[in-house]
């Protein structure tokens, strides 16, 4: 007999939502593990702009992935990939919950869906798109995946040049659409678990609210401190880590380039349109069920409806 599937809860939502409030109390009530599906959260050394957890609520609760690189070393998808599935073999033979929780949506797909099994990069191709943007601009390209593939086209952003290059050179290469090999392999992935996924949502000018508020408790918090003493252990400003919300920002003050009332006017403004990005990447997703954070009886009867299903 075959051992049943974990049971994946998967809490998303835009950056200040107030997802971790929602998984906390969830994870309070009906003890789980706790997967960070953030991509800036597994990061060492950086903690405030990061809003992570503090650590006297990670020793309460299990969490994994948090702390697992430094800032100059690698991390991507499929190395999040390998890691929460390590995880969550761990928990294959219990029956509480795998909570999984964060903004980073490209995780949350890839772990439910897996990584398909595509063709590999050809440089030869991809030199191509690359020139078409450089000469004609994004909005070239987008056109011509248009033209190629509706589908694509329909599901990535016009400015999203990684994307639609993938998508050209998949169907260069094989005669199909990414959309259906993604639709085809997270058919046999998705069998692996069982999930609910559950989205956090603010109304906008409440989020924008929350954000500008943040990015006030992080300074007062001493993020400023935080990138000083990363950049004292060497951890260049030209790390992808180090390029991220809130640091980039500092250290561009650090260097004299703006005041710190600017860089965090300017932190504001970058937080807010990332937040919107979140929020465009998870509305295409037709599985997530939307609530309010303040709306938890209402996401627990959900949740115990789906898991006693």
């Amino acid at each position: 007999m075959n051992p049943p599937r974990p049971l994946l809860l998967v809490i998303v939502g835009p950056t200040a939502s107030g997802k971790t409030a929602v998984v906390h109390t969830l994870a309070d009530e009906e003890p789980g593990s706790i997967i960070n599906a953030d991509s800036m959260q597994v990061y060492r050394h950086m903690d405030i702009g990061t809003a992570k957890p503090s650590l006297q609520e990670r020793k309460t609760l299990p969490y994994h992935l948090i702390d697992v690189v430094n800032p100059d070393e690698p991390f991507n998808a499929a190395i999040f990939l390998d890691m929460a599935r390590r995880v969550i073999a761990g928990r294959r033979m219990d029956d509480r919950p795998v909570y999984v929780a964060g903004g980073t949506g490209l995780y949350v797909r890839i772990l439910l869906g897996g990584v398909i099994t595509g063709p590999g990069p050809d440089d030869a191709l991809r030199k191509q798109y690359k020139n078409m943007i450089a000469q004609f601009g994004k909005g070239y390209l987008h056109d011509l995946l248009r033209q190629r593939d509706p589908q694509a086209a329909g599901q990535i952003n016009p400015n999203d040049a990684v994307r639609m290059i993938r998508a050209l050179e998949v169907l260069d290469l094989t005669g199909e659409s990414i959309i259906k090999k993604q639709t085809e392999h997270a058919f046999q992935a998705n069998r692996e678990y069982r999930y609910l996924k559950i989205g956090i949502r603010q109304e906008r000018e409440r989020l924008r609210q929350r954000i500008e508020r943040r990015a006030d408790e992080m300074i007062e918090a001493g993020l400023l401190h935080e990138v000083e003493s990363l950049l004292a252990m060497n951890y260049g400003e030209d790390l992808k880590a180090m390029q991220s919300l809130g640091y980039r920002h500092m250290v561009r003050h650090l260097k004299g380039d703006c005041t710190l009332e600017d860089a965090v006017a300017e932190m504001k403004r970058d937080t807010w349109k990332y937040a919107k990005r979140q929020m465009t990447w998870f509305k295409r997703d037709k599985e997530i069920l939307w609530f309010d954070p303040d709306r938890l009886s209402e996401i627990r009867r959900r949740i115990s409806t789906f898991s006693s299903g």
